[in-house]
């Protein structure tokens, strides 16, 4: 039982020396506390980038525009291309050269990052692990073979390769505002994708003898120069994705007659190339709601029996203000689609597949790409294209308006739910890329989260949109503990470079993922996150942001001060592993009498020594005269005159009482069947989180409360909070919804609950049916004893 005194000066003393307690325990308290504002780690705001998050007034960025001619040959297997670039400078800056990506040299024998990893045999040991550890055998021939590089009159440039880059030395530098016309012709042997690796290539079915060709990273693109790092000529070694510039795109296509393409933009001409029934059914398909097949499955197995290898068609394409271009070729193709409102304008949901995946693909591909259009343009911005395709290529990979995915059933048409979420989490993942990079069009290469864990966050929204009981992999806290509690020499930050992730689906997806999903479910509410977050992609649609853009807009458009979030999730690898250590239970009693304790004559002996102390200074000036002795009016019970005799106990009682008084019966009957419950928390995983306790009530009721990761801002170890109740709580837990991703359990309770173990159960095989006394050790032990 706790007594309770009417007090106000009595708390806010108490309440002083509990924080200056905190403070002293705190080691970090007066240096680099997890609450401190990121401050220096950021860039400095500027003119082109503010400190809102925003882009500044004198913001700016390059823009390439491209022709492209392409001729897919089919039976060797090669692609050759001639394009022209013109590339504008809208910087301040003069350029002496031009970089650009030659992704396609991933495959070169000789390119140094094929040598960057370790690698270590596995048991079983396979025929492609062998073929790999002689890789420049393997790659012999691969790799771009640049023909000419000549600017607009056909005057040829100095070039230099660097593995997947090449330099392009100007005659005189291109001066600000002013822009570059320059032609490339190139060809390059077409990888077997599912043997050699990489993005784009062929896949042959070998079945019927016929191709998918995937053609990704396909041609000299323009690397991305910009205010904050320059040009951006990191080297891909076949993870880091891609940094790249805005532009248009006019790209013709001369492939066999019998095949269809699906592309990045809208084809121009395809009176030209479909049959009038393909024609009408595409027609139709574009006022239709649900999908309607433009190539038949019977029209493609036609084809697969006949193809035709002598005739070639060309499909002609545009595309605007897109970051890249890329298109898939085959005989194969079942092509579907059907129309999608977003904002009074259709566009077109189309899906694109062979026979092998047709079971799945036709119920559900074009549908999803719908579902993952809507949902994200309410979370984001309204999808600005006019196409979103899903490819099935065994494959995940994004490109503007483009993507290619799995999704295959069994040989009798048959398919796992495994198979069946997988594929259309995939189609969601990859179709939502148009939104994270394609159009916030971030620096993969630097910082895969920026697109991989804001698309796999959106992605899980949409996933929980698609089906109440959606198995999300990624996106809910609990998913990613595992990966939280390894060990820290086995972690890195989130905010570590693409290239130098070891944990990438994790660390790139999984874990920013779920800090998107506890900052708006937990932290923020929904309500201020979906607001900020829109803000954010809404400021940086088609232009290049940067981490800090995003740090600086969530917290700019919301009014929540974010820093220790970005600082514990982003910038650290702590979990979150908050304890309830112990409570303590009290209820109240009305004292008769006001206690009265020895304070006032202790600090009288405490005041003596003083002015003892006091004294031998100012007897050096001996004439001094204290105010307090010429005013009296200024004296107090705390005054203290070793010449005048010491107050009465009586009277240092009195005065003592008079910020203490008991409460009448009336009074205390308003908190005399209150329950009052003083939690002891620690901080033992050490990211700093809000606290979400749930009492149970012993009336079987019970109420969850929140509690600010702000608490933590004085004492990052340890917190003491007392609640108050009007019912008696039979337990406590923390976390109760499992939102914050602690990593152990076993300590969120109160009265303390232990964890249940799982083990596997078997039954054992009789021994007529082949098991031997060395399979079983009770009977092996049993025979020894015989």
């Amino acid at each position: 039982m706790h007594t309770l005194l009417k007090t106000a000066f009595l708390l806010i003393a108490s309440s002083f020396v509990a924080t200056a307690q905190n403070i002293q325990n705190n080691p970090k308290s007066n240096h680099g506390n997890k609450f401190e504002q990121l401050g220096t780690i950021l860039p400095d705001a500027n003119t082109y980038r503010s400190a809102s998050g925003a882009p500044g007034f004198q913001y700016w960025q390059q823009k390439a525009d491209y022709k492209i001619n392409a001729f897919l040959d089919e039976k060797d297997l090669r692609l050759h291309g001639d394009e022209e670039i013109t590339y504008y400078n809208n910087s301040p800056d003069e350029l002496n050269y031009l970089w650009l990506q030659l992704d396609e040299n991933q495959h070169n024998p000789n390119n140094e990052a094929n040598n960057f990893d370790g690698s270590q045999k596995t048991l079983p040991i396979t025929t492609n692990q062998l073929d790999a550890l002689d890789y420049k055998k393997q790659l012999q021939g691969y790799g771009v073979n640049i023909l000419s590089v000549t600017d607009k009159n056909g005057k040829a440039l100095k070039y230099v390769i660097n593995n997947t880059m090449m330099r392009i030395d100007l005659e005189s530098p291109l001066a600000t505002k002013q822009n570059i016309v320059f032609k490339i012709k190139w060809n390059y042997k077409i990888p077997e994708r599912l043997k050699i690796g990489g993005r784009g290539g062929y896949e042959l079915f070998s079945e019927d003898g016929n191709c998918v060709f995937t053609i990704t990273q396909w041609y000299p693109r323009m690397c991305v120069y910009n205010d904050y790092q320059g040009w951006n000529n990191k080297q891909f070694t076949g993870r880091g994705e891609f940094a790249l510039v805005f532009g248009d795109f006019e790209v013709n296509m001369k492939v066999p007659a019998d095949h269809i393409i699906a592309s990045t933009g809208t084809c121009s001409n395809i009176n030209e190339l479909l049959s009038p029934e393909q024609l009408s059914r595409w027609n139709k398909s574009q006022g239709s709601t649900t999908p309607i097949e433009i190539v038949t499955l019977e029209e493609v197995k036609n084809k697969e029996k006949n193809p035709d290898k002598i005739n070639f068609k060309t499909w002609k394409y545009k595309a605007e203000n897109v970051r890249d271009f890329a298109w898939g070729s085959s005989r194969k193709f079942v092509w579907d689609a059907m129309a999608q409102k977003i904002e009074n304008k259709n566009i077109m949901c189309m899906s694109y597949y062979p026979k092998e995946a047709y079971a799945l693909y036709n119920k559900y591909s074009t549908k999803t790409i719908a579902q993952t259009l809507r949902t994200y343009s309410k979370f984001t911005i309204p999808y600005p294209y006019p196409v979103a395709i899903s490819v099935e290529a065994a494959n995940g990979m994004e490109y503007p308006m483009i993507s290619f995915n799995f999704g295959r059933t069994d040989t009798d048409g048959t398919y796992s739910a495994r198979t069946k979420y997988g594929m259309i989490g995939v189609i969601i993942h990859e179709v939502g890329h148009n939104f994270f990079p394609m159009i916030i069009n971030s620096d993969e290469r630097q910082w895969a989260w920026m697109d991989e864990g804001l698309n796999t966050f959106v992605q899980f929204l949409t996933e929980q949109e698609f089906d109440n009981n959606y198995p999300s992999s990624r996106g809910p806290a609990h998913k990613i503990v595992d990966y939280m509690r390894m060990p820290k020499n086995q972690l890195e930050p989130i905010m570590t470079n693409t290239e130098n992730i070891a944990q990438y689906g994790n660390n790139a997806y999984g874990k920013p993922a779920t800090a998107l999903n506890i900052l708006r479910e937990t932290v923020m509410g929904r309500e201020l996150f979906d607001y900020a977050f829109k803000e954010y992609c809404k400021r940086w649609a088609f232009k290049h942001p940067s981490p800090a853009d995003f740090f600086r807009t969530m917290e700019d458009a919301s009014g929540v001060d974010l820093d220790w979030f970005w600082r514990g999730w982003f910038y650290d690898i702590e979990p979150v592993d908050i304890s309830l250590d112990s409570v303590l239970t009290f209820t109240l009693d009305n004292p008769k009498k006001v206690p009265v304790k020895n304070d006032t004559i202790k600090n009288k002996k405490i005041q003596a020594e003083e002015f003892n102390h006091i004294s031998k200074i100012r007897n050096k000036n001996s004439g001094l005269k204290f105010l307090v002795d010429t005013d009296t009016t200024l004296r107090d019970y705390y005054y203290y005159n070793p010449k005048e005799p010491a107050p009465k106990e009586e009277q240092t009682i009195k005065n003592r009482n008079e910020n203490l008084l008991t409460l009448e019966k009336d009074e205390f009957k308003k908190y005399e069947n209150n329950f009052y419950y003083e939690l002891h928390l620690s901080n033992k995983g050490g990211l700093v989180m809000p606290i979400i306790i749930q009492w149970n009530y012993i009336d079987g009721s019970s109420e969850t409360e929140y509690i600010s990761a702000y608490i933590w801002r004085k004492n990052e170890q340890k917190v003491v909070k007392t609640f108050v109740k009007e019912k008696e709580v039979k337990s406590i837990l923390i976390d109760p919804m499992k939102e914050t991703a602690d990593i152990n359990e076993n300590n969120n309770s109160w009265p303390r609950m232990g964890s249940t173990s799982k083990f596997d159960l078997y039954k054992a095989k009789t021994q007529g049916r082949g098991e031997s006394n060395e399979d079983n050790p009770m009977k092996k032990s049993k025979s020894k004893k015989k």
